[in-house]
């Protein structure tokens, strides 16, 4: 099978030579990609199917057919003069670094050669972490839970089932209607362990994954196979005696559910796994700030909130409900809103709004009248051109309130100064304070 890659809103020109794709290739994979649920009404939100090239959209992730995968990673600046290869590499650590975050997983990007960051693609390094994980747990056995049995027997076990056994067996006193309790490897989780095993197994084009999953599944052989449609997640019970597979449970999720991405199956139609950037940034983020101000005093909310804007006049019902990203409260009272946005935001003195969207200003302004928080943050990806420091880029008061208005930053790093870092930002004491020398009012065209 033959890997193409591309960045987030950059293009993959169609060709046979280094850097392009053949048409045919391209146009397997945009009809994939129109399929996605991102793909949006004229399926043009994942991939622009144009007459000289493919131009990947705010999604990133694997598109997979037969014959080739696509790899689109995500506009992340990283260090100027490397190699296509060595930046793509650096790239595809810090996704996993938002994705171990966003999905509260331990993922060591560190045992994992430089050589196989650059040679294997996003799928592949998350195939090869999950394998690894798996089969280190199931050095220290595989989880096994209580099931109840009703069985038939010569000699009694467990209980008797009355009624079961006077209805079927009332002339034949020679087998006993049994209930009872087993231990049985047999469960809801393993059945998922299982069912990640035989998909990621079809997906693998990298000999010493699809070894490894082949391994994994003979150590499966017993286990019942279920397509995932029919697995029960919801059966799935994790406490202290199979708490270390929790992370096996939420990687196995992101594979075969559709938190952030989605899959299409079929014979000649393959399999995407895409995320969403908005969304995956959103919650890695959220998660952040969880961890940054715990023990601080304040606490924090995730999509939380949910007021009204509006109350119809007649009938008083509730219109147009807000979901802030993030609510900081103190004492109970929302002291801080902070609404992500995956975009870049300008540096250019000669630009007072640094390329911020009016309608988000407008969005936060209605979070300012909701929540009558002191301090609203729009918080965008860090990039070179903002500095060397994740940092407030301005503040701003809004006309005829006291509420401070900032836009910020953040780099995207799993640098042990990443959660001190924030939590500077966040409890930043100059951002709760007026001063007219440093606040200007926004002017909206």
């Amino acid at each position: 099978m033959l890997s193409y890659t591309v960045r987030e809103w950059e293009k993959l020109a169609y060709g046979e030579g280094e850097g392009q794709i053949p048409a045919r290739h391209a146009d397997r994979l945009a009809g994939l990609a129109a399929r996605s649920s991102f793909a949006g009404r004229g399926g043009r939100g994942v991939l622009e199917h144009g007459r000289h090239a493919l131009r990947a959209r705010g999604v990133v992730g694997i598109l997979a057919t037969d014959d080739a995968s696509l790899e689109i990673l995500p506009k992340i600046d990283v260090a100027p003069g490397e190699t296509p290869h060595h930046q793509n590499a650096a790239i595809r650590k810090r996704l996993v670094h938002m994705l171990a975050i966003a999905l509260d997983l331990k993922i060591d990007v560190g045992a994992i050669t430089d050589l196989a960051w650059q040679r294997e693609t996003l799928l592949e390094i998350l195939i090869r972490i999950f394998c690894n994980k798996l089969t280190e747990a199931l050095r220290r056995g595989m989880p096994r839970r209580y099931v109840t049995c009703e069985e038939d027997l010569t000699t009694l076990r467990g209980q008797l089932d009355i009624t079961r056994q006077f209805t079927r067996y009332a002339v034949d006193p020679s087998r006993l209607a049994c209930r009872f309790d087993f231990l049985s490897e047999d469960t809801p989780l393993n059945r998922i362990m299982k069912a990640a095993v035989t998909y990621l197994a079809r997906l693998s084009r990298r000999t010493a994954n699809q070894q490894r999953l082949r391994e994994l599944a003979f150590v499966y052989a017993d286990i019942t196979d279920l397509p995932v449609s029919a697995l029960h997640w919801d059966q799935v019970v994790i406490d202290r005696t199979n708490r270390s597979w929790q992370e096996l449970f939420g990687m196995a999720r992101l594979f075969l559910q559709d938190r952030y991405q989605t899959t299409t199956g079929g014979v000649g139609q393959g399999t995407a796994m895409l995320f969403e950037m908005n969304t995956l940034f959103e919650e890695y983020v959220g998660r952040l700030t969880v961890r940054a101000l715990a023990g601080s005093g304040f606490t924090v909310s995730l999509q939380g909130g949910r007021l009204f804007c509006l109350s119809a006049h007649d009938s008083g019902r509730a219109l147009f409900q807000t979901k802030p990203d993030i609510l900081i409260r103190q004492g109970g009272r929302v002291t801080h809103v902070i609404d992500t946005k995956w975009k870049r935001i300008s540096a250019r003195i000669d630009d007072p709004k640094q390329g911020v969207s009016q309608a988000d200003v407008y969005q936060m302004m209605a979070y300012a009248q909701l929540y009558q928080a002191p301090r609203l943050t729009l918080l965008y990806p860090h990039h070179p051109g903002l500095g060397t420091e994740d940092a407030v880029q301005a503040r701003h008061r809004i006309t005829g309130h006291e509420t401070i208005l900032e836009t910020a930053s953040i780099q995207i790093s799993n640098s042990p100064q990443m959660l001190a870092t924030l939590r500077g930002l966040l409890l930043d004491k100059a951002a709760q304070v007026e001063d007219g020398r440093r606040f200007i009012g926004f002017h909206l065209r």
